[in-house]
């Protein structure tokens, strides 16, 4: 417990002020954690089998040609382009050309490819989520803060269902319920006080992206149980690694894309 909370002190010393100031800085900060991200997924050894070095770094460089894509008009959405997804296609899926079977094969370049793809697209949105607003990106975090943490204490005290036993067998109905709510309500009033006056409509988006997170949580648990590991990393001490403290944000970003023009 101690090293646990030791290890959120010292992420909170870092995190706050990179979120504070924003701009390069903060670009720099989701870029070296979105490739840690990516290193988790590519230290999977039962999603696929070690793959050689000049490919994952070629997959770097995608994730991050998508994560720090500016915002132009030439974005299909947000920042990934045309020439980024064509860029990701023929650099991964071209060089499986190249290697034997054994070393890398087309089923290995269309998972790196969803990989790149599903990260880059929610580590982009991250950046986009701050730079439209500190309020607006600090109500996207209280959203997972509060749905994840009142889904674990309300399913402690009040939960008597399993939601989905298979893929994660400490969570109930009832602390989803709960977490969902009580999430929704905490960060409906913040953006009331900070961002703008509350409707009807950012109620229910809000609850959207609290479910969203929950989601996003439930599948990164599926991800480890069918590679049989707990966490997906060491990395922060008592907390696992990147991905198991930002399931829930992943999901809610690739949310906040779906709402963006709502919020």
């Amino acid at each position: 417990m101690k090293k646990r909370i030791l290890s959120a002190i010292v992420m909170l010393a870092i995190v706050i002020p990179v979120v504070y100031f924003g701009g390069d800085l903060f670009r720099l900060g989701v870029g070296i954690v979105s490739i840690l991200a990516l290193k988790e997924i590519l230290d999977l050894k039962k999603s696929h089998h070690s793959l050689p070095l000049f490919v994952q770094l070629v997959a770097i460089v995608a994730l991050l040609f998508i994560v720090l894509a500016e915002f132009d008009g030439y974005s299909i959405l947000f920042g990934v382009t045309y020439r980024g997804i064509a860029i990701l296609l023929l650099s991964l899926l071209g060089l499986s050309v190249f290697y034997d079977e054994k070393k890398y094969t087309a089923t290995d370049a269309l998972f790196l490819i969803g990989a790149v793809m599903l990260l880059g697209t929610a580590f982009n949105a991250m950046i986009l989520a701050r730079m439209t607003d500190l309020y607006l990106f600090i109500y996207l975090i209280l959203i997972f803060i509060f749905t994840d943490t009142f889904a674990m204490f309300m399913g402690m005290a009040f939960g008597k269902h399993k939601l989905i036993p298979k893929v994660s067998p400490k969570k109930t109905v009832e602390g989803s319920v709960l977490g969902s709510v009580i999430g929704t309500i905490v960060a409906c009033t913040f953006y009331h006080f900070f961002v703008s006056p509350i409707t009807v409509g950012i109620v229910l988006v809000t609850l959207a992206l609290s479910v969203i997170g929950q989601i996003g949580d439930l599948m990164f648990s599926k991800i480890k149980r069918e590679n049989d590991i707990k966490d997906f990393s060491n990395l922060i001490p008592g907390h696992g690694g990147i991905l198991d403290r930002l399931d829930s944000t992943i999901a809610i970003m690739l949310g906040f894309l779906i709402f963006y023009a709502v919020l």
